[in-house]
């Protein structure tokens, strides 16, 4: 089974300043706190397409897990686990729009996370807000002949991601309010 999920948010903050704070979430100093989930960010890639002026990135992100259920730490012996995720950003400037996928690519044999999120300029007030838009799907693998087991574990993994994905709209929130000058780092 897949667990899927979409959330949406609008920040009243034009499109350029919110993926401008969005690149800086991992590294504000302020958002340790928000994002204690994330151990480590490396930039794999950067390119820019001198053609069409998209800018194509790769990143890794190392996430710690929170404590998991039981089965799992019976299941591989650890309270909790580091896991490792590719992030994937397509930011298109003329067109104003980034997308952004992330997925896991270590504990692949339990569990798949993919998110996938775009940003693009609110169709009511283009120049003014930014419409945000993020769906994940949480499958946990090896669990599915015990359907009810796996059912949970993958609303648990969804429940912490939605928290995790409210921590971080907040932290871009904040960055967006540095960038417009009405507050400081």
């Amino acid at each position: 089974m897949v667990l899927s999920y979409n959330q949406e948010h609008v920040y009243r903050h034009p499109w350029d300043r919110v993926t401008a704070a969005a690149w800086r979430k991992y590294t504000d100093p302020a958002a340790g706190a928000a994002l204690s989930h994330i151990a480590d960010v490396h930039t794999l890639s950067r390119q820019l397409d001198p053609g069409s002026g998209r800018l194509v990135s790769t990143r890794s992100i190392t996430v710690r897990s929170p404590l998991l259920p039981f089965p799992l730490r019976r299941l591989i012996g650890q309270d909790s686990v580091v896991c490792h995720c590719v992030e994937s950003s397509i930011v298109d400037a003329s067109t104003r729009s980034m997308d952004v996928v992330v997925k896991n690519v270590s504990l692949r044999g339990i569990i798949e996370v993919e998110e996938k999120a775009t940003y693009r300029p609110h169709p009511e007030r283009p120049s003014d807000w930014t419409a945000f838009r993020q769906e994940t799907s949480i499958r946990v693998k090896p669990l599915s002949a015990i359907a009810s087991l796996a059912e949970r574990i993958e609303r648990r993994c969804a429940e912490k991601f939605v928290q995790n994905s409210v921590k971080g709209r907040e932290v871009v929130e904040r960055i967006c309010k540095y960038l417009e000058g009405n507050e400081t780092m």
